[in-house]
């Protein structure tokens, strides 16, 4: 069994109120459902955390997990600390975004997290992270 880390950043606890014809009625919730509910689970212990603080969000991040699926929402466009973070405990991530955030605003186009992830998977909705489980699975079997 592997250890996953599901992390979501400043305001994703607001899924299926904020905006929702960018991020759908989706709540965190209905992504934690999704995921204990596949087939991946049957492999994976899935850990769930969300913060809209940095520093708890930081401090979440460590080398007791084997992978890690990471959307650290706005953070992604400003946070060099997530990323210092997440090198320094080396545990291979996946970035995911449920918007596709190159057909979003301009600053929403450079993300500081990506340079050092396994893969991003944007835009394709809440399924986006269950690509992003499924990788990280494929990834280990291969690595460990």
């Amino acid at each position: 069994m592997y250890d996953i880390l599901v992390i979501n950043g400043v305001n994703l606890d607001l899924l299926g109120i904020r905006q929702p014809e960018i991020y759908s009625r989706y709540t965190l919730r209905d992504i934690e459902d999704m995921l204990q509910g596949s087939d991946l689970s049957k492999d994976i212990n899935f850990h769930f955390f969300q913060t809209n603080s940095e520093s708890s969000f930081i401090e979440t991040i460590s080398s007791s997990y084997d992978g890690i699926v990471i959307n650290p929402g706005a953070w992604t466009h400003t946070s060099i600390a997530i990323l210092d973070r997440l090198l320094a405990v080396g545990v291979p991530y996946v970035e995911v975004h449920i918007s596709n955030i190159f057909a979003r605003e301009e600053f929403r186009h450079h993300s500081y997290i990506s340079s050092q992830a396994l893969g991003v998977i944007c835009g394709l909705g809440i399924d986006s992270y269950l690509y992003a489980a499924g990788y990280l699975k494929k990834y280990l079997d291969k690595n460990k």
